[in-house]
């Protein structure tokens, strides 16, 4: 198969991006990466760089690439970017150029992360250009056939790269072939004009040529087809290139990866981790803490998101951080220490929570810096002239550990699935989007962040499960259900009645298919398994921080919507300050619920405060479930693995100085039988010491 040839742990960086590294240091840096226990370079095959004329490819740079690779023992990640356009392909198809909602072409511009041409703000399909354009999908697809032609077989190939950071621009394509193809779409989902008339309140269609898509973000049911057909369009896209390389190369591995982007922008920005992994043998991302701040749960955050999409399949942490961030709008303003600079112990952090959080490899995402365009001098753990800095040589140090024999069996072990997961419901996040697409205030995002922050500040590991999945776990926390399908809320309906444990912060499923308001709340069938009806609501996120209610009597702030309810077969666990219902708790069929009038979690994120860091650890009490592993400093961060050789311990601290803490399992005190990295013997009396910015690695006995 192919991931079989993957190295035991990828570990490497992305290498040539055609502006830089010189040519004249290109044999030096490759000895160098090998050396330094490198395995894995990414290159930007870039078309606009390649096809310098119609049918006239320059590989030459690209054949030197490979040939290297093959000479040091490292393998090679093609990352096809066919989303560049060559300028003579963005002059001959002019008529195929994508288009914003206002008419506005896209353009071709100077890529910030290559310094080339051809780049545009679009990260999917072929840039600038509209590959629902016939002509356009020829000349991608042949771009492609002769790369897959000329590298199968090429001793330093591993595979392809297929989608660099899954995400497309959220006000394209209005182009005429983008028009047509929604229309065949439309049809082939409606049959005729009289259903698609009824079901999106448009009476006077007399062909369907008059259809256009929505030009205003608004939330009426044109507007999720509309989101809808552009996800399967940009994704039918990928999928179009994969079978184009397969068909070539049936060898070779096909990846992908995305900017743990699933939270908050699948809607808006076609951000599907999960759907996009499924297409892949090895999924990843891009996770840049100097864009985000630089803190644990953020640091945690993407790499969890992304095992979670990947469902099994190995992932990795396809760009890194190995170095400084300087002038992005991102970091201005912020501390030097938030992220913006990157010291050895930065490098050993990133590393090991990503190893924590189960990614089977670490890329960063340059070798060495660029030396053109405002992203000069950023992310490389080398120097600007390819020398070996202290990052560098950490960066060495985990490489060459990770891959050493004795280690196989602890990256054999893989982490244990979570105290609790997480509700995604795409529909919930595209409704919210439509509602709230200026982004003032930010309700999903918050009450999701801030529901995973609330858990993990508690040293409670919050797995992110899909809808479609929930029969993979036994108990779900919702932190933000405002849209459920008819299908889903049978789904979640029968899911607790076979025994699933649900918490539901307010308003699950008030808004139905199409976005149709249900007139009884819980809508489609969910009052019977909260036990509960809406008594009233209030949509008013944007004073949401007045909203306080208790929790068996524990007092917790509120924040986005107050729904109260009267309770039918539940028992009321909490009411609001002014005497409403707000917390019911159900048994239903053989499961539990626990409906919460309010959104936690936005209050949490906004304010880490005491009372709804408690509730979130109450309401796991409440499950009945223990914590897996507990430890007594919340300023560490501790992980499970499970495999063939047993369970290993992650212990990893992030702080600047050296922390203590005891570790107790759900068996009781944790023992630790062999070290695999740091002093897993500097234990007195049940405590263990671990140094700033380290990690403890440790099998269990």
């Amino acid at each position: 198969m192919p991931i079989d040839k993957l190295p035991q742990v990828p570990f490497g960086a992305v290498y040539f991006r055609k502006s830089n590294p010189p040519r004249e240091d290109w044999e030096r840096d490759y000895g160098v990466a090998a050396e330094d226990g490198l395995n894995v370079f990414r290159h930007w095959f870039m078309w606009a760089s390649i096809e310098r004329k119609p049918g006239l490819y320059d590989w030459e740079d690209y054949d030197r690439q490979m040939d290297l690779a093959a000479k040091n023992g490292i393998k090679t990640i093609i990352a096809e970017l066919t989303h560049t356009v060559p300028d003579w392909a963005y002059r001959q198809f002019g008529h195929a150029r994508q288009l914003r909602a206002d008419g506005r072409p896209m353009t071709s511009n100077m890529g910030v992360s290559s310094s080339t041409g051809g780049f545009s703000n679009n990260g999917g399909g072929a840039g600038a250009l509209t590959m629902n354009a016939p002509e356009v999908k020829e000349a991608v697809a042949a771009f492609l056939n002769a790369m897959a032609t000329r590298y199968k077989g090429h001793p330093g190939l591993l595979g392809y790269d297929v989608w660099n950071e899954v995400n497309y621009a959220a006000d394209v394509d209005y182009s005429e072939y983008m028009k047509a193809d929604f229309r065949l779409w439309l049809k082939a989902k409606y049959g005729d004009l009289e259903t698609l008339a009824n079901a999106w309140y448009r009476y006077s269609y007399a062909e369907w040529e008059d259809i256009e898509p929505p030009a205003e973000v608004a939330a009426y049911p044109e507007n999720l087809d509309w989101l809808e057909f552009k996800r399967q369009n940009y994704y039918g896209q990928m999928q179009f290139k994969i079978d184009t390389i397969r068909a070539v190369d049936q060898d070779c591995l096909i990846a992908a990866h995305g900017v743990g982007g699933a939270i908050p922008n699948m809607a808006a920005n076609g951000s599907d981790d999960w759907l996009a992994a499924s297409k892949v043998e090895l999924y990843g991302l891009t996770w840049v803490p100097s864009r985000r701040g630089f803190k644990p749960w953020q640091n945690f955050f993407g790499p969890d998101l992304t095992r979670a999409a990947a469902r099994g399949k190995p992932w990795w942490h396809a760009e890194r951080p190995g170095g400084p961030l300087w002038l992005q709008p991102q970091v201005l303003g912020r501390d030097k220490d938030d992220g913006r600079v990157m010291d050895p112990e930065d490098i050993r952090t990133l590393t090991m929570t990503s190893f924590a959080a189960g990614a089977t490899g670490v890329l960063n995402l340059r070798y060495r810096p660029l030396l053109d365009g405002p992203l000069f001098g950023a992310f490389g753990s080398y120097g600007m002239d390819g020398s070996r800095t202290p990052r560098s040589d950490m960066a060495s140090e985990i490489g060459k550990w990770a891959n050493a024999a004795e280690q196989k069996p602890l990256f054999a072990a893989k982490p244990v699935k979570g105290d609790i997961a997480i509700l995604v419901i795409p529909e919930a996040q595209a409704w919210d989007y439509l509602l709230n697409h200026n982004h003032k205030p930010e309700t999903y995002r918050e009450a999701m962040w801030g529901a995973y922050r609330g858990f993990f500040d508690n040293g409670i590991q919050a797995d992110w499960v899909h809808i479609d999945h929930i029969a993979d776990y036994a108990t779900i926390y919702a932190p933000y259900p405002i849209m459920l399908t008819a299908e889903h809320a049978k789904a979640l309906a029968a899911w607790v009645e076979n025994g699933g444990t649900l918490i539901s912060e307010a308003t699950p499923g008030y808004f139905g298919d199409r976005g149709k308001v249900g007139t009884v709340q819980p809508n489609n069938g969910l009052d019977a398994v909260f036990g509960a009806r809406e008594d009233e609501v209030e949509f008013m996120p944007d004073i949401g921080d007045r909203i306080a209610f208790d929790f068996d009597g524990k007092p917790v702030k509120g924040g986005g919507f107050l729904q109260s309810y009267s309770p039918t077969t539940g028992t009321v666990r909490g009411s609001f300050v002014d005497g409403r219902k707000a917390v019911v708790e159900n048994t239903f069929g053989r499961g539990r619920t626990l409906l919460v009038g309010t959104n936690p979690g936005i209050a949490y994120f906004r304010q880490s405060n005491a009372e709804n860091l408690a509730f979130f650890a109450d309401v796991l009490a409440w499950t009945g479930k223990t914590q897996q592993l507990k430890l007594s400093n919340p300023a560490l961060q501790g992980r499970l693995h499970d495999g063939p050789d047993g369970r290993v311990l992650w212990l990893l601290n992030p702080t600047r100085e050296s922390q203590q803490t005891s570790v107790v399992l759900d068996s009781g005190p944790a023992t630790f039988s062999k070290t695999f990295w740091g002093n897993g013997d500097a234990s007195t009396g049940g405590i263990v010491t671990i140094p700033p910015r380290d990690v403890i690695v440790v099998r269990l006995a």
